[in-house]
This record gives C-alpha cells, structure tokens and sequence, in this order.
C-alpha cells in the first residue's frame, strides 16, 4: 500500500478503487493483533528488512538497524486516518512508559502532505515517541501494511514478532503487554 492509494484527496479517478479498498478492510479499520505470518510482507519469525525513515523534525535518519538491541513497535499511520489519531497519543503514553523497559516505539508518517502531519502533531507539546516521516511511501511499500494504521512488533535481534493491523481502544493494553513480554525475554 503507498498512501496515496488510501489518501482521501485523491483524483476521482481512484474514487471507486478507494472505497473497495475500504469496503474490503485495507483502509482505516478496526483492529487484529496477529502473530501468524501473512499479516505483513514478512511474517512472524522473519527477520525486518533494514528501513531508513526521515525524523520528523530534523530529517536524520532513522534505521531499524540502528535500533538492535531494542524491542520495536515500528507504526505506521497518517493524520487522514482516524483511528491513527486515537492511537498515536496511546503510543506516547506507551513510549514514556516503556522506554526504560528498552523498547523503542517508531511512527512512521506517510502523509504526502507534511503541514498536514504537522498540524496533527501540533496538538500535543512533547512526543515521546520517535516520529518519522515517509512521504514516498518507502516503509509501507517494503511491508505491505493491511490496514491503516498498522503497527510491527520486532524483538531485539530485529525479528518480526506480531503484527497489530488497525486500531480500537482496547488494543492498547494488548499492544504493551505483547511489547512487556519480548522486553522481558532476554
């Protein structure tokens, strides 16, 4: 999926791709924390491939290599989506939480228009979580996500550990235990 086949300002020519997509559950969606292989490019037990995401502030980049040693939640959303801007505040949360625990979490923008995502993020003073940006679609393209926003669990030795497709309230709690766990397994 790159987002611009999920974006709601796209041509009209797109519209009727657009709203199958929705209708069949590839858009913002409701939840599922799967841990069996399908979920994404790679399934579970496989090792991510090396993704460098642009910081949202200052540009640097951004590897999932730089990160080994660390549990993972790589996130990807949009300011477009609404169920991304009910999870990303639970992901700060989660991120001020859980960082001393060693677990790093990523959100991956992939709004094509940068003042869009930042309008969004201007809605709260300090982001404790790393925040990317992927305007071309690089991470979502790699991974194939199933559902705006999706979320990849990775362990320390950058392995693919569970996939958490969509997002509902609830999922939060699940989402942290599932990241507790692999930090506790060292």
């Amino acid at each position: 999926m790159r987002p611009r086949d999920l974006h709601p300002k796209v041509g009209l020519g797109f519209l009727p791709l657009v709203v199958l997509l929705t209708a069949a559950g590839a858009g913002c969606a409701a939840s599922s924390l799967t841990t069996a292989p399908g979920a994404a490019a790679q399934g579970e037990g496989d090792p991510m491939p090396d993704l460098e995401m642009a910081d949202f502030w200052t540009g640097k980049p951004v590897r999932l290599s730089g990160l080994q040693g660390k549990v993972v939640l790589l996130d990807i959303w949009a300011s477009w989506c609404v169920p991304c801007k009910d999870e990303l505040p639970a992901l700060d949360e989660m991120a001020r939480r859980l960082r001393k625990e060693g677990v790093e979490i990523v959100a991956v923008s992939i709004d094509e228009d940068r003042a869009a995502a930042e309008a969004f993020l201007a809605r709260k003073k300090k982001w404790s979580l790393t925040l990317t940006h992927d305007p071309a679609g690089i991470v979502p393209s790699a991974l194939d996500p199933p559902k705006m926003p999706t979320s990849y669990l990775i362990d320390r030795a950058g392995i693919l550990r569970g996939v958490s497709a969509g997002y509902e309230p609830g999922d939060a709690a699940r989402i942290e235990a599932r990241l507790r766990e692999l930090a506790a397994a060292r």
